[in-house]
């Protein structure tokens, strides 16, 4: 029986397509950012009352994309929904309004606790355990970041003297199927961290020719004889600014 992601289709136009959707604004900023911690954007939004300028409909409800302005730059901010074909629905309705580049950032599971405590991680792979990365890449085990997006963080983070380290992640869809087994093989393989969305969204931007980069910062700790929640509930709320910082400053770069 052949597998799924055998049927790897590499055509532009599907029968629904993102800009039937949503429609190109005029003037939509180039840059977006997007995380998944509600409480970091409803914070960023308390502080600084930036101007809503589009909405993203799902049966979950909707959310607000708004206009950041950082350094004399526009740029769009938003949440995005957490699971990798929730996340691409997002980035996908973004570009068709007219972003063209995307950093997106967020928390993971830390699988090398050694490696990455008090270091933001910046994926330079992506295992792909999830799938929706297939329907915009043809299959291979791992997909890779741009390079030059890499190397625009690395050099942004040391300049700014921000601890960080690059790596491997492992992206899953099944928070609840991490078992023992698994994580061994991933942490086997090099991979620094467990989350969900990492992957998929390479492969789309690849597939719609934006520039992108995705950074990490880890929350609860599976590199332990028992499984460590530690300040996961926060979601990186508090350094909330510092990441957003971050974020601003690679997507003016990209």
């Amino acid at each position: 029986m052949p597998l799924f992601f055998s049927d790897f289709d590499s055509e532009k136009r599907a029968f629904v397509n993102p800009d039937e959707i949503v429609r190109q604004q005029a003037g939509f900023p180039e840059i977006a950012v997007s995380t998944f911690s509600g409480d970091i954007i409803d914070d960023y939004v308390k502080a600084c009352n930036p101007s809503e300028i589009a909405r993203f409909y799902t049966a979950n409800g909707s959310l607000p994309v708004y206009q950041a302005e950082y350094k004399g730059n526009r740029i769009a901010l938003f949440v995005s929904r957490v699971g990798a074909p929730a996340c691409v629905a997002g980035l996908e309705e973004v570009i068709a309004m007219g972003a063209r580049k995307i950093v997106l950032f967020g928390c993971c599971g830390v699988l090398n606790e050694a490696a990455t405590k008090g270091k933001i991680i910046l994926p330079v792979s992506a295992v792909r355990d999830e799938g929706t990365s297939q329907y915009y890449f043809p299959y291979s085990e791992e997909i890779n970041m741009d390079k030059k997006s890499l190397e625009i963080a690395e050099n942004f983070l040391s300049e700014s003297k921000i601890p960080f380290v690059c790596g491997k992640v492992w992206t899953s869809d099944a928070i609840y199927r991490e078992t023992p087994k698994l994580i061994a093989k991933r942490k086997g393989q090099g991979c620094l961290g467990v989350e969900m969305e990492c992957a998929a969204s390479i492969a789309v931007a690849r597939f719609r020719n934006v520039s992108f980069l995705q950074f990490l910062f880890g929350a609860d700790n599976l590199d332990c004889e028992e499984y460590d929640m530690r300040d996961l509930i926060l979601y990186g709320r508090n350094a909330g600014n510092k990441y957003l910082s971050v974020a601003f400053e690679c997507g003016i770069r990209l």
